[in-house]
Parts: structure tokens; C-alpha cells; sequence
């Protein structure tokens, strides 16, 4: 069977989309029974973590700063508990490129020289049922070296040999994401159970074959029970395909400002499958925005450009990763250079790799043991400097940076910050945020603005600024109060600049913008509405609950 007509119900899940090319190699009915269990296993509890979220929210709105858990103490001294050793593969990450799970993204990433492929299903990645279906396929292919394609334009696109490629972490969708074209009992199966679920039980047996085993990211885990959550699932994922327990490994991105607080705990959750801690700088300062975002002067940050990894706040949490990593034997994995290279622009491909290089400098000798780069340009800049501080060893586990002092109040010491508001920034991140979403709504979730590679991530600072810097009466480096007015006139004026062409999706770009910028409430993350509105094969409004719980 290679398709499935429209709510074809097979193994209790009922499928809505339009079926497309293959999907019945992915769409199997073991497959979808085995992604029904793990459902039916853990979705009561994933309501449970939403709702506890939404409360934890409400309670940093009221006042209530986090401070590292008086409940888990025990665990963060006792100094006896290590994680996994690392997996086959992921002894040595020190580069690791980033991006889509499209057929040109997997071939140029596997063919990049990193040592690892982040396979991206979530911010990079637009959920189209195509895309989410797709990306399945090209990953089963690649591991088949079976991906090789031409375009249309006579550019061959070949994988090298098997034995160059990089290893491939996959990051599922994170939690607070349905997939609306997958129905339980008529409710949606959660997208990261569906990434994770349909990989895991198609190429689990493949990955351990060639050597290695199935690896993942985890996003936007916002405490140490979500993680728990994870773990659970690893185990009965294990348990239903007969997999050894300790196979899967999972890399947890601390891109949540509740979740740096609770570093090691996480750690601790996932110890016989965690491999280590990203730093998601992105949605961490986003995390940060979101959930401070009515909390006064205090928590008002300058220009997103001018939010470096060199401001205080974000030193604390960058040292304070590395610290509770290695201390815990977990790899400690740096943020991404969202650099494009233009090549057309010798001067300003100079000065990109520049910064880039000053970062990952920065990285390498804060002890980070990899880091991230979003272009295959940027793996011979980012190697070279890992290369120059590790030298023979494959990563850094034994720099222990005992010297650092875990510090809850260092973390959330935004007052510290130095920069001002200008009127440039409010109109980059106009601009930013309506071409982002517009090229989502076409199915690219990576996009190249102003020579960065703006991701969902991205796309939520630049709209979640403008609504704090709104509803706090931010005041600009000139003394101008920044008020829904004046934003309102900018976006107009922005709007009316940009290029449009045939097929543009510019007008929904800005309805959904202004609704999570301009309005009085909040949605949580921009996703939630504008992938229930235009991305499902039922167009609908995302509820009140998915809305505020996520």
C-alpha cells in the first residue's frame, strides 16, 4: 500500500492529509501502531507538563523569579552520578552543522566535513505534511546511500562515501506542537512523538548495523519532568523493538530559561541516555522575553543584535552549562553561528567569518566540546578552531571548570545588560519577523535575511521584542516611547519596502505577525496559530488552549 485516502483509519490512527508520493513506506501499520503506543503511553502526562508550564508562567509573570529546586538538591551534590560514556559517533563533535531534513539540505550537510548533521524536524523545518513525511524518507535514504538526486537545472547532488559522513542527531518537533494530520480518539498525536516515533522504528535496527544507534536533540524541554517524559519514552521505545536499553542517546538544548535551572537534574533524568547539553542562545533569549515579558524595566533587553553571548546574563548560563556538563561526564555543545556567507561580498564574508571565529574562540576555551554552524562554509572556520584547542583529544570532558559557581541570580541578571533600543532594531525585527513567517507559510523554515539564517527561533525574538518593548513603554536611545501606535505606522511603512513576487504569502505573514505582536494577549509561540490556520488540511484557529498552555 503506497497511499491513503483522505481519514484512512489503520492500527486506531486516522490519517487526514492529502497522501503524497511514498508515504506508505513511512506510514506503515506497524509504524503507526507503534507510534499509537507510545502515544496512548505518555499523553496524558504530556497535558499534564502543558498545563504545569502554563502555571509556572503565570507564577514568574506575578513576580516569582526561578531559583535552582530546594526538592532536587541530593542530586545536584551528590557527585557520585555520571551519564552514558559516549555513543559510537559521538565521541568527537566539534563541529556540527545545522538545518532541514529537505533532499539538498541532507545531501550538502552529510557532505559538509562536520562531525555531526543536526537533522532538523523543528525550527528549521516548516511542519508541512509534505515536509514531515519527506524528511522521513530522505532520512532512511541517506542512511541507504540511496539520496543522490539532479535538479532540473542539471546541478548533481551525490553523497560521498559512507565512511566520510557525520554522524545524524535528529531533533524531533518539541512538545507543545500537534500534528493535526495524525488523530487519536479525534485528537492530535504530538509532532515530537511522530518525528521521534516513525525514525526510531524505521531506522533504530539500520543505525545499529552501521555502527552507530539513534541519536537525538531535544527541544524546549522546560524542566527536569519533561525530561523524565523523554526518558520514558526511550525506555518503552527500546522495549517495543527489542533494543537494547541505553541505545538511544539524546542531546537536551538548554534553550529555556526554567530549564537552566535545572541543568543537571535533566542530566540526571536522561543519565543512561543523555549524551549532553546544548546552548540554544536563540529561543533561550526568547524563553527569557516570554516569560518576563510583563515584569517592568528590569527585564527589558536592547536591540536583539546587540544580546551577544559576551553579556553577562548570558555568560552565567553559557560557563554554568559547560560546568554541570562535565562534572557529569555529558558534552557541552555551543550555539549556533547563524552567519550566511555571501560570496558575492568578499568584505562582509571577511568580516562574518571574523565573528565567527571570535565566537567559537570564545566557545573552545570556555570549554564547550563542539559547536554549531548553520553553513557548510562555516565547518572549516569552526573546525579550525576546535582543532587548535583540542588538538589529538576528541573533546574536552576533562576540563571540569570547577572554578565557576553555580549562580541562580547570575542568570536572570538582565539589569546588567548593555545596549539601547533603536528605532533600526524595531524596524529589523518588523522585518524580520513578516519574512520569516512568510517563507514558513511556503514551506522553508531556514531563511537567509540580511546574511543570518533566521529560523523560528529568531522569528520569536524579534516579535516577542516588540511586544514587550509595547506593553513595558520601552523608551529608544533618542527618548521616543515605544507604543502600539508607532510600531503599527513602522510595520506599514516596512511592509510597503518589501519585494513581492507571484505566490507570496506576504498578506497571511502579516496577519499573523500582527496577531502575535500587536495584540493584548500573548500566544506563546507564533507556530501554534499560524500552523492551525494555514498548514492543516482542516483550516481552523488554534484553540485558547493550545494557545497559552504550550
Amino acid at each position: 500500500m503506497n497511499s491513503f485516502t483522505d481519514n484512512f483509519t489503520i492500527n486506531g490512527i486516522t490519517l487526514t492529509a492529502q497522501p503524497i508520493c511514498r508515504q506508505g513506506e513511512v506510514l506503515t501499520p506497524d509504524a503507526l501502531e507503534f507510534v499509537g503506543k507510545l502515544h496512548r503511553a505518555t499523553a496524558e502526562r504530556r497535558h499534564e507538563l502543558m498545563q504545569a508550564r502554563h502555571a509556572r508562567r503565570n507564577a514568574i509573570s506575578s513576580g516569582q523569579d526561578p531559583r535552582f529546586l530546594p526538592q532536587t538538591e541530593a542530586i545536584r551534590n551528590d557527585p557520585s552520578w555520571r551519564v552514558a560514556p559516549p555513543a559510537p559517533g559521538l565521541e568527537d563533535r566539534r563541529v556540527e552543522i545545522t538545518g532541514p531534513v529537505d533532499k539538498k539540505m541532507t545531501i550538502n550537510a552529510l557532505n559538509s566535513g562536520a562531525k555531526v548533521w543536526l537533522a532538523d524536524m523543528e525550527d528549521s523545518s516548516t511542519p508541512t505534511w509534505r515536509n514531515v513525511i519527506q524528511g522521513q524518507l530522505n532520512l532512511t535514504d541517506a542512511l541507504e546511500c540511496r539520496i543522490d538526486f539532479t535538479t532540473p537545472e542539471g546541478k548533481e547532488y551525490k553523497l560521498k562515501a559512507a565512511e566520510d559522513l557525520p554522524t545524524i542527531v535528529v531533533r524531533p518537533r518539541g512538545w507543545h506542537l500537534p500534528e493535526k494530520h495524525m488523530l487519536i480518539d479525534g485528537k492530535p498525536i504530538a509532532g515530537g512523538i511522530v518525528d521521534f516515533g516513525l525514525y526510531f522504528f524505521h531506522n533504530a535496527r539500520r543505525l545499529l548495523a552501521q555502527g552507530k544507534g539513534p541519536y537525538f536533540y531535544l527541544p524546549k524541554i522546560e524542566n527536569h519532568l519533561e525530561a523524565r517524559l523523554w526518558n520514558d519514552i526511550f525506555i518503552l521505545a527500546q522495549d517495543l523493538l527489542g533494543i537494547p536499553q541505553g541505545t538511544i542517546r539524546a542531546t537536551v538544548l538548554i534553550e529555556t530559561i526554567t530549564a537552566a535551572f535545572e541543568m543537571e537534574e535533566i542530566l540526571y533524568e536522561l543519565r543512561d541516555h543523555a549524551s549532553g547539553l546544548n546552548a540554544g542562545r536563540w529561543d533561550y533569549i526568547f524563553s527569557l522575553i516570554k516569560n518576563f515579558r510583563t515584569r517592568g524595566p528590569r527585564f527589558v533587553l536592547p536591540d536583539r543584535g546587540q544580546v551577544t553571548m559576551t553579556q553577562p546574563f548570558m555568560r552565567a548560563y553559557t560557563e554554568q552549562l559547560v560546568r554541570a556538563c562535565h562534572r557529569r561526564g555529558a558534552m557541552a555543545i555551543g550555539g549556533m553561528a547563524a552567519a550566511v556567507p555571501n560570496r558575492k561580498d568578499e568584505a562582509a564574508n571577511t568580516a562574518s567569518f571574523e565573528k565567527v571565529r571570535a565566537d567559537k574562540t570564545r566557545e573552545a576555551n570556555d570549554g564547550f566540546d563542539g559547536s554549531w554552524v548553520a553553513h557548510p562554509d562555516l565547518v572549516p572556520v569552526c573546525r579550525e578552531v576546535f582543532d587548535s584547542v583540542l588538538g589529538e583529544a576528541p573533546n574536552q570532558l576533562t576540563k571540569s571548570r570547577e572554578d565557576v559557581t553555580p549562580d541562580d541570580r547570575a542568570l536572570i541578571d538582565i539589569a546588567s545588560t548593555q545596549g539601547t533600543i533603536t528605532e533600526a532594531g524595531i524596524r529589523q525585527n518588523i522585518e524580520v519577523g513578516i519574512r520569516y513567517i512568510e517563507s514558513w507559510l511556503r514551506g522553508n523554515g531556514a531563511v537567509a535575511i540580511h546574511n543570518l539564517m533566521e529560523d523560528a527561533a529568531t522569528a520569536e525574538i524579534s516579535r516577542s521584542q516588540l511586544w514587550q518593548w509595547i506593553h513595558s513603554h520601552a523608551i529608544t536611545e533618542h527618548g521616543d516611547i515605544i507604543s502600539r501606535e508607532w510600531v503599527q505606522d513602522m510595520l506599514d511603512e516596512e511592509f510597503a519596502r518589501l519585494e513581492r513576487f507571484d505566490g507570496d504569502r506576504f498578506a497571511d505573514a502579516r496577519s499573523i505577525f500582527e496577531e502575535v505582536t500587536l495584540t493584548e494577549e500573548f500566544p506563546t509561540f507564533l507556530t501554534i496559530p499560524a500552523y492551525a490556520r494555514y498548514l492543516t488540511e482542516a483550516r481552523e484557529e488554534a484553540t485558547a488552549e493550545e494557545l497559552v498552555a504550550a
